[in-house]
Order: structure tokens, then C-alpha cells, then sequence
């Protein structure tokens, strides 16, 4: 292979190779990490892959952005566990594993008017319409408790009715075969639609809606057929949720849960297909263990944000692509040593910065400790002069070499793409000769 050219067999195949070895890691991931603990998050990541997908159908593909997406999924949610318990009492006859589905019909209903009202306007009018659209569900919420329950939610227990081949759902790992079955699926029909006329459409309304246009398609229509696309498969995440935790309040209507869905399909990538799934990994990790491993820990999350949006916007799948780009080139080795230098100056100034903020954040919620703190394994006094002054020199210092070696990364990196750029030209003058 010459310049670390892809196998042609590769290039041939490289959606099926990438499809398998998405279902590859869905299946195998239970059996690596088996404890209930994992399982449950393993589901929840499961859960988070097709809300954040069905999320940037809007946000990647039609650059429409919503603050108002997660009351789709919270109604079906609420739908699926009414259709649960109707289940139970014996009024309805179907299988469980189907009623996340009736929590897509229920989000696809809802966005029949909804999205009718958000799409007349682009751009920031749209957000501000589903913005205004959400908080009026989730303040409708406590008026209805015939149907969201009130301050309690709905609650129901998913181990009812027929249970085809001995299957119940009540084993978290049973549970966690069937989001996983249902991540693959809808994964596979959200990238279906990309490929579609209006997802097309839907990108080019994006890109120049005067000329979509002129060319005799009424953009508003393409966004809310997509708009609707979108609702659905944010219902059925929605539905899965309610089987996992088997609990739906008002808090699943709310802006925090949309305000998590922009953040983590922004840091994931919203600009590839990929890059929510990452996203989306990232969402539960973030609040699941880190938020036990750090008391600060979405302080730490704003900075990462705000890091990214700055000197990444393409999040961390686009990192992935410029870095897979340079190494199909076979030009990855003059990267490592900076990358080696960027990474050992941020780890003691991430760590400085860390020990910092948790003594900040202990010291100002200390109760009856006398400023005692256990960070990492450390007995620290906050009392004391010595942590804060050893943590400030070693952020300042850590900060300071992390700009050299950013900046020697830059002039490493801006050689490769020049490199790249005059081996791609020599291949189009070959070509046209």
C-alpha cells in the first residue's frame, strides 16, 4: 500500500464493515462489562444513541436547532407506560417489547401541530418558537394529572403480559438486548433517510433554501416532514426510557433535557452521522460516572464545551476524521511527538485545575469539617496555604508549556494538510494528463 492508501476491498465495503461492527460492539458489549451496574448503562447509552440521532436529524442535517426536542420524547414516554399499564389490567394486547413504539406514534402526533407552528420561521425564530412551544407542554404538565400523574409521574412494571420465548424484560441485560435491537434499527433507518429525497432536500434547505425554492420545493414543508421524522424516533427513546427506569415525571418535558441533547450531539459531531452515537456516549458517561467521580463535574463539562465550540467545532467525530485523513495519507508520525507533548503538559494542569476547583467547591459546602478534604486518595486542609499555592504554580506552569506544545502542533499539523493538499493536486495533474 503506498501512502497508506485504503485496501480497495475496504473502500468497496466500508458502510457494511461499519454497520457490523456497530452491531459487533451492541452485542459483545454486555458480555464485557457484566455487572448490573454496567448493564444499566449500557442501556441508558442505548437509549441516548437514538434521541441524540433523531435529535441532529434537525440540528446536523437541516441546521434547524430546537430547544424544545426532549417533549417528544418525554410524551412517549408517558404514552408508553400508560400503554404498559393498560397492558397489566389486561385492556390492551400487546407485547411490551412493541410499545415503544406507540411512544413514536405519540411523538409523531405531537409534532403534526407543533412542528406546523415551529416551522414557519428559520434560524433563531425557530428555536425561540420550540423554546416557547416546550415550556408551554412542560407548564401544562401539573394542570393534566389525569395523564402525567402530577408531581409523582407515571409509574409501571414492565414485567407484564406475554413474554415470547421465556423473554420478560425484568433482567436488566434482557432489557438492554431489546434498546440495543431497537439503537440498530432506528440507527439504521435514520441513515436510510439521510439518503432519502427529503434528506437530501432537508440539506440542501440548509445549505441555500432560496434556491430549494425556486427549484419548486416549499422549504417549510421538507422541515416540517422532517421535523415529524425526527419527533418519532425521539418517541420511541422516549418509550425505552419509561421501560428502563419504569417511571416518566415532568421532568422529561423540560429544557434541561433538550439543553443536553444540543450539548452532547454538538461535542459528539453533529456534522457526521457518527457523531451523536459519540455523543451520545459521552451524555451518559458524563452524567452517570462522572458525575460520582467529581463534585464540580459540570463545571469541568462547560469548560470541555466551550473548549470545543472554540478550537474543534467539528466535535470529536470530526476530530476523528481529520486524524483518520492524515493517517490514510501515511502522514501520522510527524504528529506524535506534539501530540505527546500537548498531552503531557495538559494532564498536571487539568489535574492542578481539578484539585482547585473541588477545594473551592468542599470549602464552600464544608459542614463541621474544619476545611478537611479527601480529594483523590489526599488528606488536604483548605485552611492551609500549601495546597492552594502548589496547585496555582502547577496550573500556571502546566498552562504555559500546553501553549508551546499547541503551538508546535499547529506548525507540525499545518505541514501535513499542506503535504496532503500537494499530493492530492500531483493526482489531479496525473489524472488530467
Amino acid at each position: 500500500m503506498r501512502g497508506g492508501t485504503t485496501p480497495p476491498w475496504v473502500a468497496r465495503h466500508r458502510q457494511g464493515l461499519a454497520w457490523g461492527g456497530f452491531a459487533l460492539m451492541l452485542g459483545l458489549a454486555p458480555l464485557l462489562f457484566r455487572s448490573g451496574l454496567a448493564h444499566a448503562v449500557l442501556t441508558q447509552i442505548g437509549v441516548a444513541i437514538i434521541a441524540c440521532l433523531a435529535f441532529n436529524i434537525l440540528l446536523g442535517q437541516g441546521g434547524l436547532l430546537s430547544f424544545g426536542h426532549a417533549v417528544y420524547s418525554g410524551l412517549g414516554g408517558f404514552l408508553t407506560l400508560h400503554a404498559l399499564n393498560a397492558v397489566a389490567a389486561g385492556r390492551l394486547a400487546l407485547p411490551v417489547s412493541l410499545l415503544p413504539l406507540l411512544g413514536g406514534a405519540a411523538g409523531l402526533v405531537l409534532a403534526l401541530p407543533l412542528g406546523y407552528l415551529s416551522t414557519r420561521r428559520g434560524g433563531t425564530a425557530f428555536a425561540m418558537i420550540t423554546l416557547g412551544l416546550g415550556e408551554l407542554v412542560w407548564a401544562l404538565a401539573p394542570m393534566l394529572p389525569e395523564f402525567f400523574g402530577g408531581e409523582g409521574g407515571v409509574a409501571g412494571n414492565r414485567v407484564v403480559g406475554a413474554q415470547p420465548l421465556g423473554v420478560s424484560l425484568g433482567p436488566q441485560r434482557e432489557l438492554y438486548y431489546l434498546v440495543a435491537g431497537y439503537a440498530l434499527g432506528c440507527s439504521a433507518l435514520m441513515h436510510a433517510f439521510t439518503r432519502t429525497p427529503l434528506g437530501r432536500m432537508l440539506e440542501a434547505a440548509r445549505e441555500q433554501p432560496g434556491r430549494v425554492g425556486f427549484v419548486g420545493y416549499d422549504v417549510r414543508q421538507v422541515r416540517w416532514l422532517a421535523f415529524m421524522v425526527s419527533a418519532f424516533f425521539m418517541g420511541v427513546a422516549g418509550g425505552l426510557a419509561a421501560l428502563d427506569f419504569e417511571r416518566v415525571t415532568a421532568d422529561a418535558l423540560g429544557t434541561l433535557r433538550s439543553g443536553n441533547l444540543l450539548l452532547f450531539t454538538v461535542l459528539g459531531g453533529s456534522a457526521v452521522f457518527f457523531g451523536p452515537i459519540i455523543g451520545a456516549v459521552l451524555m451518559v458517561v458524563a452524567s452517570v460516572l462522572l458525575s460520582e467521580l467529581a463534585h464540580a463535574w459540570l463545571l469541568y463539562l462547560g469548560l470541555v464545551f466551550m473548549a470545543m465550540v472554540m478550537y474543534a467545532p467539528g466535535g470529536v467525530a470530526g476530530l476523528l476524521l481529520a486524524n483518520l485523513r492524515v493517517a490514510a495519507h501515511g502522514l501520522f508520525r510527524p504528529l506524535l511527538r506534539p501530540y505527546a507533548g500537548m498531552l503531557l503538559a495538559a494532564l498536571p494542569a487539568s489535574a492542578a485545575l481539578a484539585l482547585l476547583l473541588e477545594m473551592t467547591y468542599l470549602r464552600q459546602a464544608d459542614s463541621g469539617r474544619a476545611g478537611r478534604v479527601q480529594i483523590l486518595g489526599l488528606a488536604l486542609d483548605t485552611r492551609q496555604l500549601a495546597p492552594w499555592l502548589i496547585g496555582t504554580v502547577v496550573l500556571l506552569a502546566g498552562a504555559a508549556l500546553f501553549e508551546v506544545a499547541r503551538r508546535r502542533f499547529a506548525r507540525a499539523w499545518s505541514a501535513v494538510q499542506h503535504e496532503i493538499a500537494a499530493r492530492q493536486a500531483a493526482t489531479r495533474r496525473e489524472g488530467a494528463a
